[in-house]
């Protein structure tokens, strides 16, 4: 089995080579367009399967994943953000709220493909202007849903609880990859 990753967030390819899996970064060059009338909870899993339908025809022995990761609070889906401006904007709409996270995640086969979406819940304490500037000055949080990495200094200073699996929050819920994966 040669495992294909479409991803090039080191997150993702972190967390994939730390399950045991020997895998082949590619690249898949997709618009990643959310339909408006799409429901929130529906949207990783409906970006993951778009990626994995635009990569194309898989040989017999390939296996491709391809992930999404969604912030959403107060029925808004929270993207990555382009500047400065709009992640310090996204960090304070986030401060001191629960919000949800979304993982989309797509396995394909030229058999078969697997889509699940894995969700959890994550709660920030106040989160000040000042360390809403350092946050996004040091760590330009620009490639990441919703402004942050659960793993950078944000996630460790600002988290107060968070219901559900930090892999998931970090960008890919291994504990279903493992599971799929082993299923093929």
């Amino acid at each position: 089995m040669k495992i294909l990753l479409a991803s090039q967030s080191p997150r993702r390819k972190e967390l994939l080579s730390g399950l045991g899996f020997y895998f082949e970064v590619v690249k898949i060059d997709c618009e990643e367009i959310i339909p408006d009338n799409i429901e929130i909870e529906k949207a990783a899993a409906y970006l993951s399967l778009l990626k994995a339908d635009t990569y194309g025809i898989l040989q017999d022995e390939e296996v491709l994943i391809t992930a999404d990761t969604i912030v959403a609070i107060d029925d808004q889906i929270l993207g990555k953000p382009t500047d400065e401006a709009e992640a310090k904007n996204m960090l304070q709409m986030l401060s001191g709220k629960i919000h949800q996270v979304y993982t989309g995640i797509t396995i394909k086969t030229s058999e078969k493909t697997f889509t699940e979406t894995d969700i959890a819940d994550v709660e920030f304490d106040e989160i000040s202007d000042d360390e809403a500037d350092y946050y996004v000055q040091k760590y330009k949080p620009f490639d990441k849903a919703g402004s942050y990495g659960i793993q950078e200094w944000l996630g460790m200073a600002k988290i107060k609880k968070m219901n559900g699996s930090f892999y998931t929050i970090m960008g890919l819920p291994t504990h279903l990859v493992y599971k799929i994966l082993k299923e093929i």
